[in-house]
């Protein structure tokens, strides 16, 4: 379902395979007003962990650990380093890393690109908006997905919210949609 163009505010490659979209941005300048999308260079994220705490630093750590969890067969992150702390170093959200972290609501333009929401809450609150006009299926409290859109909403990025048990429900739900 192709829906009303938007802006893409965050991190990573515009030529993202995969995009994370989240709701509030490192409260830090020049990010907490980032109007674009902004290639990261290495040592930037480790900059925004070390400004902004731990809640980033998980969600930087718990994105590039999902990526290296994606099925090989329709994604090739875990090709590309060694383990996922060397691609967080080294290739997430920079420019031919065809990732993103996007803090504007959800595009979809009928191609393979994934989109995962991370959160519940702020999926709800998307629909609610209208800015997300895809007929999510919940499959439980956690996991909602539209197969068409090929977006699935999981719980937050955080180690305590996205555990390894469900990342891998994640990748799986990722192989259902791109089956």
């Amino acid at each position: 379902m192709i829906q009303q163009q938007h802006s893409l505010q965050g991190f990573g490659d515009s030529a993202f395979n995969v995009a994370v979209y989240i709701e509030k941005r490192p409260p830090m300048v020049p990010w907490h007003n980032i109007d674009h999308l902004h290639a990261m260079q290495i040592g930037q994220i480790d900059d925004i962990n070390q400004a902004c705490g731990n809640g980033w630093r998980k969600v930087f750590n718990v994105y590039a650990k999902v990526l290296f969890a994606l099925p090989s067969e329709y994604f090739q992150f875990a090709k590309c380093s060694a383990n996922w702390q060397t691609y967080r170093d080294t290739r997430l959200l920079q420019a031919h890393s065809h990732t993103a972290l996007l803090f504007s609501p959800p595009v979809f333009d009928n191609t393979d690109k994934l989109h995962i929401i991370a959160g519940r809450t702020y999926a709800k609150s998307l629909v609610q908006s209208g800015l997300l006009s895809s007929q999510l299926t919940w499959l439980d409290e956690e996991f909602a997905f539209n197969k068409q859109d090929k977006v699935i909403v999981c719980p937050y990025f955080d180690y305590r919210q996205l555990s390894n048990i469900k990342i891998a429900r994640l990748s799986q739900l990722v192989a259902d949609i791109f089956a």
